[in-house]
């Protein structure tokens, strides 16, 4: 069953410069207790989806479709509605803490603010029970450590508390956004092995660039290249059986298969080209590629892939 549909989705912002399409119909649903990978490169516009699912958008933004969480377009609902979901019904895990966190409030209080929002707990049992979420993302000595500012973590330590937070309230559905971006391998091992403990009975969606974090968490990975999802499959479909020379280029440039990078640049968000927006860097691109934009279709088993040369 899904937890999360999203039908058509675009989010657009107005600038200057012209109108940035960062999220251009878009469709993805995510079951139940599934771990849906989202993968790109930055600015492709995934980051983008997680904050409009959250409904945490600038003024700029122009967002048209629908967000159906357990059957309830979140586009609907009223911001008093949306503040009660945000972090009770879905929480979202920033990428990075040393600015998402307050520097001027300890971290237990922090933690402790969302529980009284959502839980109604009095200002001591809220303590106790940031305490406990600390204590249960085996940050040592607790207690003493949520009395003290953010200055005094680690970046592995930050997203500890980050993952506390973001769980304090017991939500059904997470958006974690790049976790472990910016850690060493070792924290990074850390931190992907807390994440599949605390979160093995809920649904997820994963944001990354890291294709290492996605192999170890996701049941399901789509690729998004320039506001469009370019091919998504379950896991072992997509590293086994890539079909779009986007996620071919993408797994090349992995360190075990020789760091290839993909040649030419991302095209500009406001004015795609004709065509297939990734024909300018393809090895396959014909005539077709460059006057026709691809459909999304299925290949078989869950496989959908956005190409006219789908290598099979």
């Amino acid at each position: 069953m899904n937890l999360l549909e999203i039908i058509n989705l675009t989010t657009h912002f107005q600038t200057p410069d012209g109108i940035v399409q960062a999220v251009d119909k878009i469709d993805l649903s995510i079951r139940e207790k599934e771990t849906f990978g989202l993968i790109g490169e930055t600015g492709c516009g995934k980051t983008v989806i997680g904050l409009t699912i959250m409904r945490l958008l600038p003024p700029t933004a122009t967002v048209g479709g629908e967000i159906l969480y357990n059957g309830k377009n979140l586009l609907e609902v009223s911001e008093t509605g949306m503040r009660k979901i945000r972090g009770e019904e879905i929480a979202i895990i920033l990428q990075n803490p040393t600015t998402s966190l307050n520097p001027v409030l300890k971290v237990g209080e922090q933690i402790a603010e969302a529980i009284r929002l959502h839980q109604g707990l009095n200002k001591h049992d809220a303590k106790k029970k940031a305490i406990e979420m600390l204590d249960s993302v085996r940050i040592s000595s607790p207690s003493r450590r949520a009395n003290e500012y953010p200055h005094k973590f680690s970046g592995g330590m930050k997203q500890r508390v980050m993952i506390a937070m973001g769980l304090a309230c017991d939500p059904s559905f997470i958006i974690a956004d790049e976790p472990t971006k910016g850690l060493d391998v070792t924290i990074k091992a850390q931190i992907v092995e807390l994440m599949k403990e605390m979160t093995e009975h809920k649904a997820m969606l994963l944001i990354t660039h890291d294709l290492g974090v996605a192999a170890e968490m996701c049941d399901r990975i789509a690729l998004m290249y320039a506001g469009e999802l370019v091919e998504y499959a379950p896991l072992d479909e997509i590293f086994e059986k890539p079909l779009h020379p986007y996620t071919i280029g993408f797994l090349n440039s992995l360190p075990k298969k020789g760091l290839v990078p993909i040649p030419g640049m991302s095209p500009s968000l406001i004015n795609f080209p004709d065509g297939c927006r990734f024909h300018s860097r393809c090895d396959y691109a014909t005539g077709e590629c460059k006057q026709k934009h691809p459909d999304m279709v299925e290949m078989g088993n869950g496989h959908f892939v956005r190409c006219f040369h789908a290598r099979s």
